[in-house]
């Protein structure tokens, strides 16, 4: 059975690459339509190789009858029709940060707590932020092993995660940089080409940026509440590709061999740990790819069982496209998707 799925936000990075990974995945679509702004309506996007869709205007979408719609459009228009889908009985799938802390929307990574999907009483699921999803990932295997008390991560960001706008700032800026023209900064608040901007979001009266507090609270949702998380998001001169320096404190002794066991047998995960130059994966290596990926794995002696790793994923992807098209398999997976379970 195929299934009636609408893509919300298809013009955007995130919007393509949810087409782009719906046809890869070969996801069971009947029916798909491409979902946008006034300004996008009449836009051709690409779904699979051989297929092009003709870009919707959203505002006079009538939702009664789709099944699931996946959309990334930008908060502000997620407030507005994410529930007006919802209430026509399509589940909705969300990227953006709207609903993801309301304590009646779960906020799901499929590889650390699927069964939440079974919560979404209002016909909504929320997709984490994208440097929350992959720590999570790499976590949740060492927290069923020793029980996590504590996290402490460095966050190195890419551009990507502000958006098309991003990108072509760090490609202005590197390019001009060769011929003496002096770095125009619009996307961000200083410089991003050849350099580090310790500021993702807006500043909270703590000290903390919004996308530190979102790592805290998204991790606490998803994995345990108990967990403290301190985290330092840092936003770099890369394409594509978040990477993480993420230290762990333990309940429990830690032993290192079982981490590593846990680590390679996790769904999502890939270790790729050796201790040799090269003997680890970096933010470019992970373009493309659908796992999470940890190197790095040692033990932290300056802590009381302590570990620590580095992690890369990319954004786009498993940050965000994949992720949401994983949480409409699980549903698929469990019954919770189609027709009969509209509400």
């Amino acid at each position: 059975m195929g299934y009636r799925v609408a893509v919300v936000g298809a013009t955007g990075a995130v919007g393509r690459e949810i087409l782009k990974t719906l046809a890869e995945r070969r996801f069971p679509v009947d029916d798909i339509v491409a979902l946008a702004s006034a300004r996008s309506a009449g836009q051709e996007v690409s779904f699979g190789e051989n297929r092009v869709l003709k870009v919707r205007n959203l505002e006079h979408f009538d939702f009664t009858g789709w099944d699931v719609a996946l959309f990334s459009p930008g908060g502000k228009v997620s407030a507005m029709y994410a529930p007006r889908a919802a209430k026509a009985g399509c589940v909705v799938i969300d990227n953006t940060s709207h609903f993801r802390m309301e304590p009646d929307v779960p906020l799901v990574v499929p590889e650390v707590n699927p069964n939440d999907v079974k919560k979404a009483k209002r016909n909504i699921i929320a997709n984490p932020n994208c440097s929350t999803i992959q720590m999570v990932v790499a976590l949740k295997p060492l927290h069923d092993l020793f029980t996590i008390r504590r996290v402490v991560v460095a966050t190195y960001q890419a551009v990507a995660g502000a958006g098309k706008g991003g990108m072509d700032e760090l490609f202005t800026q590197t390019r001009g940089s060769f011929v003496g023209d002096p770095a125009q900064a619009e996307q961000f608040t200083k410089q991003i080409a050849f350099n580090c901007i310790p500021h993702i979001d807006r500043f909270m009266d703590d000290g903390a940026t919004k996308e530190e507090w979102k790592m805290a609270v998204e991790t606490r949702k998803i994995l345990d509440p108990d967990i403290a998380v301190f985290a330092t998001c840092v936003r770099v001169p890369v394409f594509i590709g978040h990477a993480e320096a993420v230290s762990v404190e333990f309940e429990e002794p830690v032993d290192l061999a079982r981490a590593r066991e846990a680590l390679r047998e996790a769904t999502g995960v890939v270790l790729h740990d050796k201790r040799e130059d090269g003997g680890y994966v970096t933010p470019v290596e992970a373009v493309g790819e659908d796992a999470t990926y940890v190197s790095r794995l040692r033990i932290d002696p300056t802590v009381p069982n302590g570990l620590g790793f580095w992690c890369v994923s990319d954004n786009l992807r498993k940050g965000a496209a994949l992720n949401a098209v994983q949480i409409a398999e699980t549903m698929i997976a469990l019954d919770l998707l189609g027709p009969g379970r509209r509400a």
